[in-house]
């Protein structure tokens, strides 16, 4: 008989409503219980592609012995860490000071007061050498909350505090140095800079790129940071070279090995060795949102339009495989699927790893020609395989360019490139008959801001080039509407996980709405992608729903003793602590985006209290910013944006119109300095926007030719109709 998490509508927390283990959601009735019977809660967290949360489930909470001292002894709860990040960031923290590592799937355990006293991750059924199974923790916390439990709850009042007192240090502004000083932030702001680069270029992987070693994670924050970082300093100065080979290198190798998807486009979540060969197989929305952006801005610092074909490979995988027929799009694919149709085997990666016979008998005669290209060979090719995983299997991984596969081919570069798309396309195609992973179909707020901002900016940077610069390597056809794909994602947002009546944004839609409000993120990639989709398509109504969302944010989520954005609102008692997240990670955190955004608003309409929020948010994390910069790259960029003079470039004219569209391309044709776009429209647009600045209103096309005036430190030059003036003005 199904448990309670049956009637839930998290796919992970329905992957377990069928256990014998009596779980309960978070909530109210598990926390009620847990007081009346005086239990401690057993607190797993997880969510539905996480592998070893398959492994630890099947281990352990499929089994009748396990569950009957789990519901014995303890208040057992499932958490989605996707619908509750404000809880898992407070427990992860308490399990990653406790045992100094952290992952998924997360194990708890709580007093009824909710004050964690013991916690891990992946605990095996059994016991192993150096380190006890599931089942003998369990019994061993048991008798130990029977017979010391004041001891327990006098270490978990210490644990709480702990947790409290690290959420506030984030406050602290700097020390004085030895002679009293307390740098600027000017000050502190450039030596943080200089100390960043010189973190991730001695880090950097001058063989396979990447900054770390195995396993690898792909950091788009990094990533942009160093795209920003040479805007700045200028493409062409030693220094701006310097960082944007290494961020193109690190996107060329990632593109090559195993980890991208070479036959449906996107990426896989990590690389388990240093060379991005192996990966965990699991695709994530947040990943395909940020690496996009990567990869565009690799296209617009560099030129080479091998950047803009992967940009396109991950759109096209998203609109294709990821996306609600709505608009929106679901949150992730797991790692896992079922080795054939008809058997009940799992296995990790069965979906996208191939025999060389498989392959013969698709390609046929193109099979020799892709085999080399691709690194395929009749044994397997992947040699080191400590699980067994992969005997006689073959991941796809680029091992030579094109040009050198049509050379040992004999052929053409062009006729070559077409020969390898029908490969893929053939291989793609036959993948499908087989079984598909598991699809997360909950759609979140937070990462479908990510992906609004990349659509967004994949329509400026791909949709205006001119059809010949856009052929990617063989393909004709105009580009795909990412504009229009954008849109829809925002129309779904503001429709469905959007209470305009309070303002206020929800976590999550999956067959309805959640009732889970939105957390600090879920506002701050939002405000972001709303702001992305003014600039590409100049609609008023996404400015307008950014300055209120804004608004909403700051009313919720704002510190207003120290500064900077607590990750979830006040009025919620189940939360033990208040934290702000203070590390650019898988997701950049909320004060970073936040902070951008801010900055944005400031130089786009001149908010008021926007650019004070922004230096505020920057202060609260200057200790961590100052001590350890590369674990905030991204925040990094907004302090980019603090160093200059704001920048804006008002186009006046009609934004669908050819001439207008002229002059946009010119903006996003090449990384350059943050510039703020609006639109003179001669319209509603620009009514509201003159409410906010009063010089926009006499802004007008000159002679009836879309006009550009650019504008800087408060200052406009003079105005321009050609883009080749336009360009002339920004080189200058």
């Amino acid at each position: 008989m199904p448990n309670r998490l049956a009637a839930e509508k998290s796919p992970y927390l329905r992957q377990h409503a069928d256990n014998p283990v009596d779980w309960f959601p978070w909530g109210e009735e598990a926390l009620a219980r847990a007081r009346t019977e005086q239990k401690p809660i057993f607190l797993s967290i997880g969510y539905s592609t996480c592998h070893w949360c398959h492994v630890m489930a099947h281990e352990s909470f499929e089994n009748a012995a396990v569950a009957a001292v789990l519901n014995r002894d303890f208040v057992p709860v499932k958490l989605d860490r996707e619908e509750r990040p404000d809880l898992d960031r407070v427990y992860m923290t308490y399990v990653q000071h406790t045992t100094g590592h952290g992952g998924w799937p997360m194990s708890v355990w709580l007093t009824p007061g909710l004050k964690p006293f013991y916690g891990g991750t992946y605990f095996p059924p059994d016991d192993r050498p150096g380190r006890p199974g599931f089942v003998t923790m369990l019994k061993t916390i048991t008798r130990h909350w029977r017979e010391q439990r004041l001891k327990i709850e006098t270490g978990a009042d210490e644990v709480v505090e702990a947790l409290r007192h690290h959420a506030m240090e984030g406050g602290r502004h700097a020390a004085p140095g030895e002679s009293g000083h307390v740098p600027t932030l000017s000050e502190a702001a450039r030596e943080a800079l200089t100390k960043a680069v010189q973190y991730f270029h001695g880090a950097h992987d001058a063989t396979w790129g990447g900054f770390s070693g195995a396993p690898k994670f792909p950091h788009p924050a990094v990533l942009n940071f160093l795209f920003r970082l040479a805007a700045l300093q200028g493409q062409k100065s030693n220094l701006g070279v310097e960082l944007v080979k290494m961020a193109s290198f690190t996107l060329r190798k990632m593109s090559e090995g195993g980890m991208h998807d070479h036959a449906g486009g996107g990426f896989h979540r990590y690389s388990v060795d240093e060379q991005w060969f192996v990966p965990h197989f699991e695709k994530m929305l947040y990943d395909q949102a940020q690496l996009a952006v990567s990869y565009l801005e690799a296209r617009q610092a560099t030129g080479h339009e091998v950047y803009a074909w992967i940009a396109r490979g991950i759109f096209d995988y998203a609109r294709r495989d990821l996306m609600h027929p709505q608009g929106a799009f679901y949150s992730a694919e797991d790692a896992d699927s079922l080795v054939a149709q008809g058997k009940p085997e799992h296995a990790e990666g069965a979906f996208y790893v191939w025999t060389k016979a498989e392959i013969d008998a698709v390609l046929s005669t193109d099979s020799a020609f892709f085999c080399a290209h691709y690194g395929v060979k009749a044994g397997g090719n992947v040699a080191h395989d400590p699980q067994s995983e992969f005997t006689g299997k073959n991941i796809l991984r680029q091992l030579q360019s094109l040009s050198a596969t049509a050379r040992a081919f004999e052929s053409e570069l062009e006729p070559a490139s077409d020969r390898l798309l029908g490969c893929l396309e053939k291989l793609r195609m036959a993948r499908t008959r087989r079984p598909r992973p598991h699809l997360d179909d909950k759609i979140i707020t937070a990462w479908n801001g990510l992906m609004i901002s990349a659509l967004a900016k994949g329509h400026q940077i791909l949709g205006g080039m001119p059809p010949s610069a856009r052929k990617p390597r063989g393909e004709v056809a105009a580009a795909p509407d990412y504009l229009a794909t954008a849109t829809r994602g925002a129309e779904f947002i503001a429709r469905e996980l959007y209470d305009a009546n309070n303002c206020m944004l929800y976590r999550s839609w999956r067959e309805g709405r959640s009732t889970i409000v939105g957390f600090a993120e879920d506002y701050a990639f939002m405000i972001q992608g709303l702001l992305d989709l003014y600039e590409t398509g100049f609609e008023i109504r996404w400015l307008q729903w950014a300055v209120k969302l804004q608004a909403k944010m700051n009313e919720l989520f704002w510190d207003t003793e120290r500064g900077g954005y607590f990750n979830s609102r006040a009025d919620d008692p189940t939360v033990i602590v208040r934290m702000k997240e203070e590390h650019d990670g898988a997701e950049p955190a909320a004060n970073s985006i936040a902070a951008l955004n801010l900055l944005r608003l400031d130089w786009m309409l001149g908010v008021p209290g926007a650019r004070e929020r922004a230096l505020k948010t920057l202060e609260a994390l200057r200790p961590q910013w100052t001590s350890h910069p590369a674990g905030l790259p991204q925040l990094l960029c907004a302090i980019e944006l603090v160093l200059d003079a704001p920048r804006t470039v008002v186009l006046a004219g009609d934004p669908a119109a050819e001439d207008f569209q002229a002059l946009v391309a010119v903006l996003h044709g090449k990384l350059g300095p943050r510039r703020a776009l609006l639109a003179a429209d001669g319209g509603e647009g620009q009514c509201w926007l003159a409410a906010h600045r009063p010089y926009l209103a006499e802004m007008k096309p000159i002679d009836g030719r879309a006009t550009a005036y650019v504008c800087e430190n408060y200052a406009c030059q003079a105005s321009v109709s050609s883009p080749a003036d336009l360009q002339a003005l920004l080189n200058a």
